[in-house]
């Protein structure tokens, strides 16, 4: 019997990505200046305040006020009316030392010997439903607010639209798990009272999302994505009316509470631990890279069609406790899943350090993940510059998301005599 299966995805502008984008700021311009930071910081903001606590332990100085005002400013909210400003906001900083009882679980004389930063499981997940080894409903999520951010900057043809938003997706699906269309698409996207005509603002909006911005969503897309776009699609468009306060005035944001649209939108698993604002001696977020890019790889290696990953950790204990591996039932090869993960043991060394070299994890690369999704993002170097507070600058060609790299396909398939 046909089933229907939903994700969601948040924008840029939404108070808990606003959070997770200034802790992702923070790691970056740690680990510009001193690599070998080890860094832990949440972020709260509200209206017209942000606050900063955490752990660090570091060399570098930073001007971490200055940091947060940059990137709220970019995100979009520069207008004193949004009741949250980067230029007018208040930034409380209560950032302190990293506790010596945690750190000489992790730091060792021997970098390969280096514990893990946490204890917890974490998971990976990779499917054939998209070219990017992603779920379908949360690509397509992804992809509307991406392009309304897009249309929020370009401010021709959408002029109203503020940086806050949400998107949700509903796909239905066969008894075979392949797509046959999109049963509904929902938009919520905070924007300017532009019309004293309540009923006439909403009609406008709803039509701008559904003619101009779906079309220029379904315009990326391949041709056999675009089938499953239909007539009948429902739309939810502001459903609760109009949407003006909105941000971080609207909504108190904090740092880690979006942990399902930055992984796979339901599909798969999570273990939990949240990924912005931790450096990559936190297995929550290195080893979640780590298993997705073991997963990909299978996949696209054709060990299976669609797999799960599971790996677990012990704080300050190098070895992995464990190495889980679920293919529902689409195993290309003739192996038990048990059998399959002791094959990924073997081709993949998760000792933290090992993941950390593997996926050069010590770069800044992390602004870009905290927004959008984590996974199934765009392999590729860019240049990025960082400030002291005495404005000293240092450019750095920075790789990001290598753990989207299909880099182990030889090894993987040689292992497996594919």
């Amino acid at each position: 019997m046909a089933y229907l299966f939903t994700s969601e995805s948040v924008s840029e502008g939404h108070p808990d990505k606003v959070a997770d984008q200034i802790s992702d700021a923070l790691i970056d311009n740690f680990l510009a200046f001193d690599p070998n930071s080890k860094v832990a910081c949440e972020t709260l903001v509200t209206t017209g305040q942000v606050v900063l606590a955490g752990e660090v332990k570091s060399n570098i100085y930073l001007d971490v006020q200055k940091i947060a005002r940059d990137v709220i400013n970019r995100i979009g909210y520069t207008k004193g009316e949004y009741q949250f400003d980067g230029n007018s906001c208040g930034v409380l900083s209560a950032i302190h030392e990293q506790s010596d009882d945690i750190n000489r679980g992790v730091d060792r004389a021997s970098k390969e010997e280096q514990g893990a930063g946490d204890q917890g499981m974490m998971f990976g997940y990779a499917t054939k439903e998209t070219e990017d080894y992603m779920p379908l409903a949360l690509d397509l999520s992804h992809k509307i607010l991406q392009e309304l951010a897009t249309l929020r900057r370009e401010a021709k043809e959408i002029p109203y639209l503020r940086p806050d938003s949400k998107s949700q997706v509903t796909i239905e699906y066969d008894d075979d798990n392949t797509p046959i269309r999109i049963d509904s698409i929902v938009v919520s996207t905070q924007h300017d009272d532009f019309n004293k005509d309540e009923e006439a603002m909403l009609a406008k909006i709803k039509s701008d999302i559904i003619h101009i911005l779906i079309p220029r969503v379904k315009g990326q897309l391949k041709p056999e994505i675009q089938k499953l776009f239909n007539d009948k699609i429902k739309y939810h468009i502001n459903p609760t009316g109009k949407f003006v306060i909105g941000g971080p005035h609207g909504d108190t944001g904090l740092t880690g509470r979006k942990i399902i649209v930055d992984t796979y939108g339901g599909k798969g698993a999570h273990g939990g631990g949240a990924f912005s604002g931790k450096d990559p001696s936190k297995v929550d977020r290195s080893a979640a890279y780590a298993t997705r890019h073991i997963a990909k790889n299978l996949v696209a290696a054709g060990v299976c069609d669609e797999v799960l990953i599971q790996v677990s950790y012990a704080i300050g204990v190098v070895e992995p406790m464990g190495i889980f591996v679920d293919t529902y039932g689409t195993s290309k090869v003739n192996m038990t899943n048990g059998e399959i993960a002791k094959k990924v043991s073997e081709i993949f060394d998760m000792r933290p350090a090992a993941i950390e070299e593997r996926l050069k994890l010590r770069q800044p690369m992390y602004s870009e993940t905290a927004a959008y999704g984590h996974m199934g993002r765009k392999n590729e170097v860019v240049s990025k510059t960082f400030y002291t507070p005495d404005q000293k600058s240092k450019t750095l060609d920075v790789e990001l998301f290598t753990w989207e790299k299909l880099d182990y396909l030889d090894k993987v398939k040689k292992a497996f005599n594919l």
